[in-house]
């Protein structure tokens, strides 16, 4: 007897059909064709085992299964459930006059459990947009699946649920998730808030600028002045995740088998903190078996490089054309896949080896040419992609003391989205610009060029402090981004019926002398003579 059943595959971050033939007769053959891995190959003795302690006679006939197309590659584990409902159903062991309904994923134990697998969230989006009306997948992934409407999810535990379910001797019931609720009452919850930050006013500001414009940020600091505890509370003032980027980025971690189990869907925005002995591989993705990276699973959210210029140069070439495309295609001899990589870069790093280059209070020990010498580590080019650049020093003592709390979160993350909602007022006509940080040069000039002032002012700091040409863009993109912040001031309640029409008006405010000598100050690596002087 021959009988289909269907499943799916991941190919890059989104999933593909798979379907599952199943031809069985007399005789003693057993094979797995289709460009099976050793995975799905050893699949056989998982499904022998699993089906006896099941309670049920293993049918030792002819047994030809065949995953189609035949000519992709099929990888990992997650066809165990669906070959051996397939054998079953060959052999006439329960009917199959209702397989075609469903799409089936799970690896089995030898003891017949079934076992979570990665990817059940774009498999299930992608059984969703093939008509299928139900789902089985582990219970363990439930949830997950669960996250797509429109689609019964059943998840069972072990490899007699799923045939009871299919023979309809089962009361198993579909999991039904409320998935806007929950999204809507974890988005803006967090553990860390910048009310817990003393001092360091000013590199608050530049963090709010940097979220606000999505600008990518680089400190510099002697050890023990906060660059580490401010960056992992940067989420905590970006715009909350919409629906789609929640769906998008979930879809990334879950074929990276990142999702911790029962995981429904990423309420908060990732932050990714790689160590500084991270491959060129696991940065970008790829491998063997191709899987997203570091940038990918940073995607509508932060990377974080600590100690930057300690990653070995080569790591760090790589971001260059992701920062700018906001994509990487990994390109391999047997495949290639694109991974999305919007992600938001923030570094930090000691300003020389010792650390104690410019301390108001310690005196640096480097030798003469160290301090260039450890920042020529990180190259032009990089440091062109990174619009703000700010020196942090200790936090004095008086500072440390007081008791009385910093500005919150919420307050800077209300300014951060008002001044976001303008941007997508100003380039909702724009094929793939979303805030200020990726503006051309055709939108600088029309929403970005200063007043006569500004550009007074602009070419003085240029000439006074020796910065290169390629900062001039820059600061134009730091300076909308200052002016965007500064008309939320005048911006009533997002909820208020006048909103929309502020905003209109707030898109082609002008960009003044103020708001140039303020981006002129995020650029202290952009002086000729820094690191020179001792």
């Amino acid at each position: 007897m021959l009988t289909k059943i269907y499943s799916a595959s991941i190919q890059g971050i989104d999933a593909f059909p798979v379907t599952i033939e199943t031809f069985g007769d007399r005789g003693a053959l057993f094979s797995i064709v289709g460009m099976p891995d050793t995975a799905v190959k050893e699949s056989q003795q998982r499904m022998v085992s699993a089906i006896t302690q099941s309670g049920i006679n293993f049918p030792h006939r002819r047994t030809i299964i065949n995953l189609a197309p035949a000519d992709v590659k099929k990888e990992g584990a997650s066809f165990d459930l669906p070959m051996a409902l397939g054998v079953l159903s060959a052999h006439e062991y329960f009917p199959a006059d209702k397989l075609g309904d469903y799409m089936i994923m799970g690896e089995l134990s030898l003891d017949g459990s079934v076992l979570p697998v990665r990817g059940v969230l774009p498999m299930a989006i992608k059984a969703r947009e093939l008509g299928f009306k139900r789902l089985i997948v582990p219970e363990e992934n439930v949830t997950e699946a669960a996250v797509v409407n429109k689609v019964e999810v059943f998840g069972v535990k072990n490899l007699r649920e799923a045939i009871d379910l299919l023979s309809d001797k089962s009361d198993l019931k579909p999991t039904e998730i409320d998935t806007r609720g929950i999204f809507a009452s974890q988005a803006s919850v967090f553990d860390m808030d910048f009310s817990e930050v003393k001092g360091q006013e000013s590199v608050k500001r530049a963090f709010e600028v940097a979220c606000a414009g999505g600008h990518n940020i680089l400190m510099i600091g002697p050890p023990g002045a906060g660059k580490s505890m401010m960056a992992k509370r940067l989420p905590t003032i970006l715009p909350p995740l919409s629906l789609g980027e929640a769906l998008e980025t979930t879809k990334i971690h879950s074929v990276a088998g990142k999702l911790n189990r029962g995981a429904m869907l990423m309420t908060k925005r990732p932050f990714r903190t790689p160590h500084h002995t991270v491959s060129p591989v696991a940065m970008v993705g790829g491998g063997s078996n191709p899987m997203p990276g570091e940038i990918s699973l940073a995607h509508n959210g932060v990377l974080f490089l600590d100690e930057f210029p300690e990653f070995p140069r080569q790591v760090l070439e790589v971001l260059r054309q992701p920062i700018e495309d906001r994509t990487i295609t990994v390109a391999r001899a047997k495949y290639t896949v694109n991974y999305p990589a919007s992600f938001m870069l923030v570094a930090s790093m000691n300003p020389c080896p010792c650390g104690y280059y410019g301390h108001p209070k310690k005196k640096c020990t480097c030798l003469p040419g160290q301090v260039n010498k450890y920042m020529n580590k990180i190259s032009g080019p990089l440091l062109d992609r990174i619009d703000l650049q700010i020196e942090i020093q200790p936090v004095e003592f008086d500072a440390i003391a007081n008791t009385v709390p910093a500005e919150s979160s919420d307050s800077i993350r209300d300014r951060v989205m008002k001044a976001r909602s303008i941007q997508q007022e100003r380039f909702k006509g724009e094929k793939g610009i979303y805030n200020n940080a990726q503006m051309n040069t055709r939108l600088l000039r029309k929403y970005a060029w200063p007043d006569a002032a500004g550009l007074v002012k602009l070419k003085e700091r240029m000439e006074k402090l020796n910065m290169s040409a390629r900062a001039f863009d820059r600061i134009l993109r730091v300076a909308r981004t200052i002016a965007d912040l500064e008309n939320t001031a005048t911006l009533p309640s997002i909820d208020s019926p006048e909103y929309s029409e502020a905003v209109i008006k707030a898109v082609y405010s002008p960009v003044l002398s103020h708001h140039i000598a303020e981006a002129i100050n995020y650029r202290n690596l952009d002086r000729s003579d820094y690191g020179n002087t001792f």
